[in-house]
C-alpha cells in the first residue's frame, strides 16, 4: 500500500490535523488575489513539498499560516484551536519559518545573540534560553561560530544560523521558503541532510521549491499551487504523473522519472509504477534486472 495513502487513512480515523486552513483568502492592495479559497489539513510528522510557479501563492500561504500576514477571509486552526488575534502569538511560536534569504532573517550582532533572540522573546528563564541555544548550535554544527558576526559568514553558514533560529524556538511546524535557493551544491546537500534528519525525528516540515528532483526524492506529499488555489495534493508519484497539472503549474518531470519512462519504453524495465526516487534506488533497480 502507498505509504502516504496509508498515513492519510490513519489520520482520518484517529488523528486531528496539527494545522488546518479553511477557505483562506488573501489580497494584496485590493487587487492581486494571492490566495483564493485554500483548504488544507497538515498532519504531524508530514514532509510536504509545496510547488508552483512564481506568484502562485506559496509564500503568501506560508506567511498566513505563520501569522505574519492576516487572512482577509477564512480560518486557521492549530491543534484544533481557532487562531484569533489573542492566539496569534501561539501560532507564531509553534509555526516557524526559515526565509529564502537568510540576510532578511538575521538581525543580531553575533550568532549567539541571533539564535537566543527568539527564546528570549518568549521570556524563558536564562538557563532554558542557553540550553536551547546550545542545542540548536550543536544540531546545526555551528557551535564554533557562536561569537562570530553572522553577516560575515558564508551563504551556507548563514542558512545554518537561520535554521538554528527556528530550532531554538522549538517550533512544532517548520516552514522552509525556497531553502536551496542561492546555495552551492555542497551546501544544498548539507541542507537536504538536515531536512532528512528532521524528518526522521518526526518534525512536521513544509517547504517550497522549484527543484522538482529534490521535491520528488524528499517529500512524501506534494501540494501544487496555481493562481492562489491548490490544484493538486497527493503523493509525489501521483502528482508528477498528471500531465495537465504539470502544464498548468509550469512544472516538469523529475529527471529520474523521465529516465524510467525511457527505459520502460525500450523494454529494459518492466511496466508499473516502480519509479526510483534517487540515484541509490535507481542503482538498486538496475542491479536487480
Amino acid at each position: 500500500m502507498n505509504l502516504f495513502k496509508k498515513k492519510k487513512e490513519l489520520h482520518k480515523e484517529t488523528d486531528a490535523p496539527i494545522l488546518e486552513v479553511r477557505d483562506l483568502h488573501f489580497t494584496y492592495n485590493d487587487e492581486k488575489h494571492a490566495l483564493n479559497g485554500v483548504d488544507l489539513k497538515i498532519y504531524e510528522g508530514e514532509k510536504i513539498a509545496v510547488l508552483g510557479s512564481n506568484g502562485a501563492g506559496k509564500s503568501t500561504f506560508f506567511l498566513n499560516i505563520n501569522g505574519v500576514l492576516k487572512p482577509h477571509e477564512g480560518e486557521i486552526f492549530y491543534r484544533g484551536e481557532k487562531i484569533t488575534k489573542k492566539r496569534l502569538n501561539h501560532l507564531r511560536k509553534n509555526v516557524g519559518i526559515v526565509f529564502q534569504d537568510a540576510d532578511n532573517q538575521i538581525i543580531a550582532s553575533t550568532v549567539m545573540a541571533e539564535v537566543s533572540f527568539g527564546p528570549m522573546n518568549l521570556k524563558l528563564p536564562r538557563e532554558e534560553v542557553l540550553r536551547r541555544v546550545d542545542k540548536a548550535l550543536d544540531y546545526m554544527n555551528i557551535t564554533e561560530f557562536r561569537d562570530r558576526p553572522p553577516h560575515y559568514l558564508s551563504g551556507g553558514e548563514k542558512k545554518r544560523v537561520s535554521i538554528a533560529d527556528i530550532i531554538a524556538m522549538e517550533s512544532e511546524v517548520i516552514i522552509f521558503d525556497e531553502p536551496t535557493a542561492a546555495l552551492d551544491p555542497l551546501n544544498a546537500q548539507m541542507l537536504e541532510e538536515v531536512l532528512h534528519k528532521m524528518g526522521q525525528e518526526g518534525r512536521t516540515i513544509l517547504l517550497s521549491t522549484h527543484d522538482v528532483d529534490f521535491a520528488y526524492r524528499w517529500a512524501e506529499r506534494v501540494i501544487v499551487f496555481c493562481q492562489g488555489k491548490v490544484i493538486a495534493d497527493d503523493t509525489p508519484l501521483r502528482v508528477f504523473k498528471q500531465e495537465e497539472i504539470l502544464k498548468k503549474a509550469n512544472l516538469k518531470h523529475p529527471v529520474l522519472f523521465d529516465v524510467y519512462d525511457i527505459l520502460r519504453e525500450k523494454g529494459i524495465v518492466p511496466d508499473g509504477d516502480l519509479y526510483p526516487k534517487n540515484v541509490q534506488e535507481f542503482e538498486t533497480m538496475m542491479k536487480s534486472l
